[in-house]
């Protein structure tokens, strides 16, 4: 009941339009970040810390690990209190624009303090839309490093380092080039994990999962970015509050307030 209360709550308040946001995402009928929603300054943050941990030094210092359904990355305190699903592709620029400029730094400080923890589903649907396999490469990488302890610190390394979506520019070679910038994650192990596609039953999965989340338990996929917070899937043609990191600092902090 607690739950369904919130989640009138958060809807209300993105139906209103108060947020005055805009669709951006990668998915059907994608055009891009030049759609609009991009980001623009603004107030707003993770808040004071709820819980009484002492706040994780930096993202090499936050837990991570697979999810038993094969699929998803938890990354954060498992005992937080917020939990917010992302879906993603790692060729998907409006996926960067969240993750580099958007909200992905308020979440990253949320995740810090221990006020919330991400799921990560990391899809590779542009693929067979753009050509080549950059996705599934990159996410095999990313699996590759979660191994090791570095998962979070190389997907940031990867979005700011994002080719252009029309290239397959995550090849083997500049996947090892861009780990080289994560203190401790080249190793013989995560190299040859990287060039053979180790973890392609991961890849699959990942895709799979994405692809069944798709509206209406269709097989599309929600597109990319998706974030669902306590269970509260931000609405595709309200996403665009996802690229101001004050207003997404705001919507966290109702989505964690007293009543939610």
């Amino acid at each position: 009941m607690r739950m369904k209360r919130a989640h009138r709550r958060l809807t209300a308040v993105v139906a209103s339009g108060l947020l005055g946001v805009a669709v951006v995402s990668c998915g059907p009928g994608h055009q891009g970040a030049a759609d609009g929603g991009g980001p623009r300054q603004g107030s707003g943050g993770a808040g004071s810390a709820s819980r009484t941990e002492a706040a994780y030094p930096g993202l090499a210092d936050v837990p991570e690990k697979v999810e038993p359904d094969g699929s998803t990355v938890l990354l954060g305190d498992p005992g937080a209190r917020m939990t917010v699903r992302l879906y993603e592709d790692p060729r998907c620029p409006v996926c960067k624009e969240f993750e580099t400029s958007g909200g992905g730094p308020v979440l990253t400080e949320w995740v810090l303090r221990h006020k919330a923890k991400v799921e990560y589903t990391m899809a590779s649907f542009l693929d067979p839309r753009l050509g080549g396999d950059g996705s599934k490469k990159a996410v095999n990488a990313l699996r590759a490093a979660l191994e090791r302890g570095k998962f979070a610190e190389y997907h940031a390394v990867l979005y700011q380092n994002q080719p252009a979506e029309e290239v397959d520019g995550f090849t083997d070679a500049r996947l090892l080039q861009l780990a080289g910038k994560v203190k401790g994650l080249r190793s013989p192990s995560f190299d040859a994990a990287v060039r053979s596609m180790k973890y392609r039953g991961f890849v699959d999965s990942a895709e799979s999962a994405y692809a069944a989340a798709g509206h209406g338990g269709g097989h599309a996929g929600p597109g990319t970015p998706t974030a669902v917070v306590n269970g509260y899937q931000i609405p595709v043609e309200s996403n665009g509050l996802l690229f101001d990191p004050g207003v997404f600092g705001k919507f966290l902090t109702l989505a964690d307030g007293p009543s939610a």
